[in-house]
């Protein structure tokens, strides 16, 4: 009985330990029909370090966390700001191996009618990528 009344006290607290949300993948039809080209395009070809790109999704998942919703209500510049790609990157190397990753709002990243001139409505991290932490953030 005691084991019992343990366990059913202890299981709400579980909940608090749940997985990061996954990204969305498309339905084995939709994702069949996806052609793969031999090499990626010269043209618009971005290539980052993995250093780059660990400091990146790192920072990017503190400022715009995978699943994060606008509230109920939100204008549609609100709705926006909560997409991660209405902002842009820029990465620096910075002293003892830290890289600054800056996130600049982007209106031109929105559609017609959420569009809004916004002042400092990005952040700057200092990232740690071989601790896998953020040392610091300028907001």
């Amino acid at each position: 009985m005691k084991r019992t009344f343990l366990l059913l006290t202890l299981l709400p607290g579980c909940a608090l330990f749940r997985p990061a949300p996954r990204p969305v993948h498309a339905p084995p039809e939709e994702a069949a029909r996806v052609e793969f080209p031999r090499d990626l395009p010269e043209q618009g070809l971005h290539e980052l370090s993995g250093t780059l790109a660990a400091a990146i999704a790192l920072a990017m998942e503190d400022f715009r966390p995978l699943g994060a919703r606008p509230h109920r209500g939100a204008t549609p510049l609100e709705q926006c700001l909560y997409r991660r790609e209405a902002f842009n990157v820029s990465t620096a190397p910075g002293p003892g191996g830290i890289v600054f990753v800056r996130f600049s709002f982007s209106p031109s990243n929105c559609a017609e009618h959420e569009r809004e001139i916004v002042l400092d409505m990005g952040a700057t991290y200092a990232v740690d990528v071989p601790g896998a932490r953020i040392l610091a953030v300028q907001r």
